[in-house]
């Protein structure tokens, strides 16, 4: 399987509890990290930009090139968050930046494993929005609308595929409990917050035959928030 931002605050629970559930995990970066600890087993790291159909085909061929583990799942976590102004006062490139941070993966990691999931008979793919996609907040038009064309591109890929066996569900975290977001936010009740383990299980059970009959749906994963 393939798990796109699985180094970022949320990928990392979710890289675990596939590989903990026996799934061989490959997991594109931006660019090498120097590493201590070996790779877990089952786990492979490589190089790729997803904003660039070229390494978005790469990292897909990666996780579909070793024939006794096809490709059935694809989890997409690359994202990105930026708040600002109203809309007037938001400069278009502004704008445009979080549809390519968010957006942009999506399709492209998506659209070169499709063809994949099809010819090893079906699969699932998994695309992360947000709460803002669907109960917008002032100061962040272009995150707003960049996890709602996620959310929509989801849905599209739900019924255009359905018929082929591959299956597309979306989750929508609230503010997710990572170490960037509490310094962020220092102040705000980190309690009422999602944590990245309780995400984790939800994208695993949706990523696997498990939830075989659900396709199109749309998962809130809010905590307490």
């Amino acid at each position: 399987m393939l798990v796109t931002g699985g180094t970022g605050g949320l990928g990392g629970a979710v890289t675990t509890a596939f590989l903990t559930a026996g799934w061989r995990v490959v997991v594109p970066e931006r660019g090498a990290r120097p590493r201590s600890e070996p790779a877990a087993d089952g786990l492979v790291r490589l190089v790729a930009d997803l904003t660039d159909p070229a390494g978005a085909a790469r990292a897909v061929e990666a996780a579909a090139g070793e024939p006794a583990a096809p490709l059935r799942a694809v989890v997409n976590l690359v994202g990105g968050y930026a708040s600002g102004g109203l809309v007037h006062e938001t400069p278009v490139e502004e704008f445009e930046r979080m549809l390519t941070a968010n957006l942009r993966p999506t399709y492209l990691v998506t659209q070169a494993a499709l063809p994949h999931l099809v010819a090893a008979g079906g699969g699932a793919v998994v695309c992360v929005s947000a709460r803002a996609a669907v109960a917008p907040f002032p100061g962040a038009a272009g995150y707003v609308t960049a996890k709602a064309a996620v959310l929509a591109f989801a849905n599209a890929v739900a019924v255009e595929y359905r018929s082929r066996n591959v299956r597309c569900n979306t989750v929508l975290p609230s503010i997710i409990d990572t170490p960037a977001n509490r310094a962020a936010q220092p102040d705000a009740d980190h309690s009422r917050w999602v944590a990245p383990a309780e995400i984790a299980p939800v994208i695993r059970f949706l990523a696997s035959g498990e939830s075989a009959p659900t396709s199109g749906a749309t998962v809130p994963v809010y905590g307490r928030a």
